[in-house]
């Protein structure tokens, strides 16, 4: 065990951006590693359905290129969690392309780990048999075999113990398929001797970037410093600090308990961790616990494709016609109803959504006061995307040239800010598979490959 190891977290998602400065200032400091988180749940089912990136190729390789070119030039491992954002093999594969792409322009040489997290389906359905499998939570319903055969594939969050094993061999960039946030930031504390929890409770708040400091940013550089019974928490950039409130507050984001933090084969329990302000910028955290699962668990994740989307975007200013919005919807939506009455009610979905009125909280709004103007975004969803076409088209044209009580105006009360107003937005996805599934350990379901470039090609 060393005595202090240093993670250098550039970001809260790979493709999101840093200043050049901060990373700089992060490299001067002299980081063991530089880690960095590339995935999430956050946007929906989409992106794993459609097997697309969380961000833009662009940025991901302006990101990578500084990543790859430091991590080398400073002989330091380099550690992409969910790579491509939702880590499927596609996903995997897009992020090996922009790396080897970086390798070959610059001539560089690297020993590279690829962590694999396909599941797939024969096994997942051997532990539907096997009972096996539960839910997430009490919305999400039971697996079943039908569904696995409607799924996009099926990945799984790995913890530690692949991460580990990869880094046993000394590589200089380990690519990670769907992974547990924390799990690469707390593999490499433990692979070097540190507390399990301190090295999972670190990663836990390095996998988003600076949005532990104040101002809170996902788009910046924050360290984290690991040292026996404690870690260290900064910015690199001199506009932000840790603080106790900021850096604590952030132990209990995205969780459903307080203080208890449950993950592949662990829980972390954060009830005692104790919170210190060491400087003016820096926090230390200590005490915080874990055991682990009686039975090993992890997290699968698939999507299928159950409609298509067509879109309205739209503004509203008639007084009169907001002071009846939502009757006036719904006399649209049954005049287009009765209008398509040929077509299975259950095979198409019209929905309004009102900013400015309750577009963001729903039935749930307690303020309910007309304002000045409202943007309405019209949605259908559909079988086909040449339904969901025709029908949004109805429903823009019906509204536009609705006849309501005291309406002055006869070419239409709504203003379309793009042309054409319509927008074919594509597959509409779900997600189909959101359950734990028990394994023997936590090398069960994921394989490591390797392979080698040098001087920029691969060998």
């Amino acid at each position: 065990m060393t005595k202090k190891v240093k993670i250098l977290a550039p970001c809260g998602i790979l493709g999101y951006g840093f200043p050049v400065a901060s990373f700089e200032q992060g490299m001067r400091d002299n980081p063991d590693a530089i880690i960095v988180d590339a995935g999430s749940t956050d946007a929906g089912p989409h992106k794993l359905g459609a097997g697309v990136a969380i961000v833009s190729r662009q940025a991901c390789k302006k990101d990578l290129q500084r990543l790859v070119r430091a991590s080398l030039g400073n002989r330091i491992p380099l550690i992409i969690g969910s790579a491509g954002g939702s880590g499927a093999k596609k996903h995997t594969e897009w992020t090996m392309d922009i790396i080897n792409e970086i390798l070959e322009e610059d001539q560089l040489s690297a020993k590279i780990k690829v962590i694999w997290a396909d599941i797939p389906n024969e096994r997942v359905i051997q532990s539907i048999m096997d009972d096996e499998i539960r839910p997430m939570g009490t919305n999400i319903g039971k697996l079943t075999e039908e569904i696995i055969n409607e799924t996009n594939g099926i990945v799984a969050q790995m913890g530690a113990e692949p991460i580990i094993a990869a880094l046993k061999e000394n590589p200089d960039i380990i690519i990670c398929g769907r992974a547990y946030d924390p799990s690469p930031f707390a593999a490499f504390g433990i692979y070097h001797g540190f507390d399990k929890a301190l090295s999972y409770h670190l990663g836990k708040i390095l996998e988003c970037g600076a949005l532990c400091a104040v101002p809170g940013t996902a788009k910046d550089c924050i360290m984290g410093v690991l040292e026996e019974g404690s870690f260290s928490v900064y910015p690199t950039n001199p506009i932000r600090k840790c603080t106790v409130t900021s850096v604590a507050a952030h132990t209990f984001y995205e969780k459903d308990h307080p203080y208890i933090l449950q993950g592949p084969g662990i829980i972390l329990n954060l009830e005692n961790s104790n919170f210190i302000q060491e400087d003016e910028r820096t926090v230390k955290v200590t005490d915080s616990t874990i055991q682990s699962t009686e039975k090993y668990y992890i997290k699968l994740e698939g999507a299928r494709k159950v409609a298509y989307r067509t879109f309205v975007i739209g503004g509203i200013r008639d007084p009169l016609l907001l002071a009846n919005l939502e009757n006036i919807e719904k006399e649209v939506e049954d005049g287009v109803r009765e209008y398509f009455s040929e077509m299975n009610k259950a095979d198409f979905n019209i929905n309004f959504i009102n900013y400015g009125l309750n577009g963001v909280m729903g039935e749930l709004e307690p303020d309910m006061s007309i304002p000045k103007e409202v943007g309405v975004v019209f949605e259908v969803t559909a079988k086909t995307q040449d339904m969901a076409s025709a029908i949004c088209s109805s429903i823009r044209s019906s509204f536009m040239h609705y006849g309501y009580e005291g309406r002055k105006s006869t070419s239409g009360n709504l203003a379309l800010p793009f042309a054409p107003s319509d927008i074919d937005f594509g597959p509409v996805y779900e997600f189909s598979v959101y359950h734990l599934m028990e394994v023997s350990d936590g090398m069960e379901m994921f394989s490591i490959e390797s392979y080698e470039v040098k001087n920029g090609k691969i060998s």
